[in-house]
């Protein structure tokens, strides 16, 4: 599972995306619209400024606001953030790698050789999750719902 942290930031950001064109949004906007709790908000919000996805305007008409493009920010990147490694084992890691300890040869490690591919998989459909794509799923179930 991925954490609470992670979830709010993807929440958020689908909101920001949503309405980019609205200009900053204040952070209890966000918060009561996604029903995260503002303080943990607050600091999910500048992780994300500090990693160069969202920036922010202080005073009157101020708030976060997206400055990357909906199309360039996706899940793989958001949870690497918050959560780190996106792998069940160590030794199939992208930017976190460890040796297993009980392992004696990677090169032929069969258990190894299906994790890694779970993990290339997963990150895969992590990074093509982009915002767009989030909000082209959205309105296709909204469709589908109202179709009903």
């Amino acid at each position: 599972m991925i954490s609470k942290k992670s979830k709010y930031a993807i929440n958020a950001l689908v909101y920001l995306a949503k309405h980019k064109e609205d200009g900053p949004i204040i952070i209890s906007q966000i918060a009561e619209a996604q029903n995260i709790p503002q303080k943990f908000l607050e600091s999910i919000l500048l992780d994300l400024k500090n990693a160069g996805v969202l920036s922010s305007k202080k005073g009157r008409g101020g708030g976060y606001y997206l400055i990357s493009d909906p199309d360039d920010v996706n899940l793989a990147d958001v949870m690497r953030l918050f959560d780190g490694a996106i792998a069940f084992l160590p030794c199939v890691t992208y930017k976190y790698y460890e040796r297993c300890e009980e392992c004696k040869d990677e090169e032929t490690c069969g258990i190894r050789d299906i994790f890694l591919e779970v993990r290339n998989e997963t990150v895969e459909l992590l990074k093509a999750g982009t915002l767009s794509n989030i909000l082209g799923r959205e309105e296709c179930l909204e469709e589908k719902k109202n179709k009903k």
